[in-house]
């Protein structure tokens, strides 16, 4: 019963790509077979290192092990058949030995390194379900469609943001980028959309939701950088664009507050509007520039207008020329697409422009005033990983 059980966990878990250990076990046959046919002072022993150098690129250190150790039998068969173990021999079957000792060793740390990194991967999806969690595909009037791609391969996340809930009466959302890379500017953004998702209830006003962000992000990196001994230079150097919205139910009458973040494009059936504040308020959280307030900037967002808010890593991607991806320019010919189409087509020619890799975390948020949908619409949400849009059932949208 031991025996079996060992055997049995030999062999697991088993891979589509075990078929392929025929190919060193076909090896370790030919090799041993044609080493006893031809003549003595020809040796193609030394050769059975290829069978378990072969297996080590697509099994596990178990199966590499096993190989190898069929490797050293057919060896001393060899020895054996061939005249005995002469001193030659030996080291040739000492040194098929140690070799597959190495490579079992190699691929040992090889699966653990693989390991950590599915449990990285898997600690940044949820801290991506946690920190940046999708917005609904409806709220009240609007449909909403929502993106994020990060410029590292492995990351899901970074320092770009954007949270939207629901009002009495509308919708508030904010879309941002904070200065910086690495766990600082996610704890950052983290902070960031926490305050927003709790103050937004609780402020009457726009203003009055900015004046919070700012006294939340600025008491945030004060903390920060205290706790951490980083200095005044912390505080200075660490900022958040934002823009935040108030889009009511029934009024068509939008809010808008700009603190320093790339102006949102208005699309209106064939025609692009560039939103641009009057008086762009500077970032949150730049505590050593005196701020008398900020400024509130209303628009007109009627009845199958649509909103396109973006950070500066979508305008700001260059190609391999160095030319700037001309997003306005581009948007023209997809005008009148819904919004997860809209999202689709900036993506594929995004990536396309940057030849497939982009030098900085991007993120987009179209939201469309749609008169067919009522306040209270049932929301559907929009997964989005890695750039894909899913609906909850899992239909691609």
């Amino acid at each position: 019963m031991g025996v079996r059980r060992r055997l049995a966990d030999l062999w697991q878990p088993w891979q589509p790509g075990h078929a392929l250990v025929t190919v060193p076990l076909v090896l370790i046959v030919v090799i041993t077979v044609v080493d006893i046919l031809i003549p003595h002072q020809i040796h193609l022993g030394p050769l059975l290192v290829v069978a378990p150098a072969i297996t080590l690129a697509f099994a596990g250190p178990r199966l590499t092990a096993l190989i190898g150790a069929l490797a050293v039998i057919a060896q001393t068969v060899i020895a054996v058949l061939r005249g005995g173990f002469n001193i030659n021999y030996q080291v040739q079957i000492a040194a098929l030995a140690v070799i597959s000792l190495l490579l079992v060793l190699f691929c040992c740390q090889r699966d653990r390194r693989t390991r950590e990194l599915h449990q990285v991967r898997s600690v940044s999806e949820a801290t991506q379900r946690v920190v940046l969690r999708p917005l609904p595909h409806r709220m009240g009037p609007l449909r909403i469609a929502s993106l994020y791609l990060a410029a590292e391969d492995e990351a899901l996340i970074g320092g770009d943001l954007y949270a939207a809930t629901r009002t009495g009466d509308g919708a508030r959302l904010i879309i941002g980028d904070v200065r910086g890379k690495g766990l600082t500017s996610i704890s950052d953004a983290s902070m960031l959309m926490g305050a927003f998702r709790e103050a937004a209830h609780r402020s009457a006003i726009l203003l009055d939701l900015a004046e919070t962000l700012e006294n939340s992000i600025c008491r945030h990196l004060a903390e920060h950088s205290h706790h951490f001994g980083a200095g005044d230079d912390f505080v200075e150097e660490h900022f958040v664009t934002a823009l935040l919205l108030d889009i009511p139910d029934e009024d068509l009458t939008a809010q808008m507050i700009n603190c320093g973040h790339p102006p949102p494009l208005l699309l209106r059936k064939n025609h692009i509007t560039t939103l641009y504040a009057r008086h762009p308020d500077a970032p949150l959280g730049m505590w050593d520039l005196p701020r008398t307030g900020f400024t509130l900037d209303p628009f007109t967002f009627e009845d199958d207008d649509t909103l396109l808010l973006y950070t500066d890593g979508v305008i700001e991607a260059r190609a391999p020329d160095g030319s700037f991806y001309p997003l306005a320019e581009r948007l023209s010919q997809w005008t009148g697409s819904g919004p997860e189409a809209l999202l689709h087509h900036i993506r594929d020619d995004l990536i396309s422009h940057v030849a497939g890799r982009l030098g900085d975390d991007a993120a987009m948020v179209v939201i469309q005033r749609s008169p067919k949908l009522q306040p209270g619409h049932q929301l559907r949400n929009i997964i989005h990983i890695n750039g894909h849009l899913q609906d909850r059932d899992g239909a691609s949208a």
